[in-house]
């Protein structure tokens, strides 16, 4: 069940699962006709105990400490009547089941009101992080050194699940260079990592004349934070003379590239031809990061994305299939592109995702 906050910014549940709300229903169904039966039957029996379980239902999806109260008092006073029609049943039996009512009652009270103090100081941190994520994740302009750029990310709908993925678009004197990653973890510190590694990237990007040395300056700032205990799978790329790219690839899912054919997008991996490590691991590896460069063609387009859009699964438990979706997609423009990607995603994997997903779209117009 997700939660959400109301006008008066308090945690507020959304409706339980169908499922959930047929057994609940049935269960104060169960209860009501217990309850009749008792005061319509032999009055030998009782079953002023299952009053107890009042509260607890009530309690069910509810973030009001009222709620189970004001049911579970209610359920209290009923105990009375079952007195007066079960009078051949001992007395303390019906004081029992008072006393807990009363106290399963208290306790499904304090459990609703723990429950939603801490729901309000999870969402209290969530939006914090969103928006120092908003913050350090600029949009790019639409337009940049002939080249038409797009960028859409999505949010993990699970609780507390702010990730760390990350992009950045730079013109730069060595041609316009972008930068798509994925920090290990979630939360304050992958948003942190996060900004150490944009901070670095934004400032070498200008001043290193080497892509692959780029890449070094990020994977050297990375080892200095917490050695060992942190990595971003990071990819770059520089588009600078015609029809060519170049692209270093630190551990991340490759690039994807669509170019126009005769009878729809043709769609391939930018090939990296041996693996290099995440930022922080290279001097486990050892060596050196090494780039590659690729044809980029006038009207070709490339994709940057993370895996939160490749480990989507539909009900069946399957993968997205991007580039098999990109081969039927005949939208050229980035923008667009994207906006059809994700509502595609969102449909496959059934209006939500359990990971963050980025998306970075660049197509070449000169």
């Amino acid at each position: 069940m997700t939660h959400v906050t109301g006008p008066d910014g308090q945690p507020r549940a959304q409706r339980l699962p169908p499922r959930a709300r047929r057994l609940v229903v049935a269960a104060y169904v169960l209860l009501c006709a217990a309850v009749a039966m008792d005061l319509l039957q032999d009055p030998q029996w009782t079953v002023s105990p299952v009053l107890a379980t009042a509260p607890v239902l009530a309690s069910i999806g509810s973030r009001r400490p009222f709620v189970p109260l004001f049911v579970g008092l209610g359920a209290l006073a009923l105990v009375g009547p079952l007195v007066l029609a079960d009078d051949e049943v001992p007395l303390t039996v019906h004081l029992t089941s008072g006393f807990t009512v009363l106290a399963i009652t208290s306790v499904s009270t304090a459990n609703v009101l723990l429950v939603a103090t801490r729901e309000r100081e999870l969402l209290q941190s969530r939006s914090v992080a969103e928006a120092a994520q908003h913050t350090l994740l600029r949009p790019p302009p639409e337009r940049l050194d002939g080249l038409r750029v797009a960028v859409r990310y999505l949010a993990a709908a699970a609780e507390a699940r702010v990730g760390g993925d990350l992009y950045e678009v730079l013109v730069t004197p060595y041609g316009t260079r972008l930068l798509m990653g994925d920090v290990r973890g979630k939360g304050l510190a992958a948003i942190d990592t996060a900004a150490a590694v944009l901070g670095t990237f934004r400032e070498a990007a200008q001043v290193e004349p080497s892509l692959a040395a780029v890449a070094g300056r990020l994977d050297a700032a990375m080892g200095r934070r917490r050695p060992g205990e942190e990595f971003v799978t990071a990819v770059l790329v520089e588009v600078a003379g015609p029809g060519r790219a170049e692209m270093v690839n630190c551990g991340h899912l490759p690039p994807l590239r669509c170019r126009p054919g005769r009878s729809g997008p043709e769609v391939d991996e930018v090939p990296t031809p041996e693996p290099q490590p995440p930022l922080a691991l290279l001097g486990m590896a050892g060596g050196a990061y090494r780039g590659r460069a690729f044809a980029f063609e006038r009207g070709d387009l490339l994709l940057l994305y993370t895996d939160g859009v490749t480990e989507a699964r539909d009900a069946a438990g399957r993968f997205y299939p991007l580039a098999d979706r990109l081969a039927t997609l005949h939208e050229t423009a980035p923008a667009a592109l994207l906006d059809r990607v994700v509502a595609d995603l969102l449909a496959y994997a059934g209006g939500e995702l359990s990971d963050d997903a980025a998306l970075l779209a660049v197509r070449r117009e000169h």
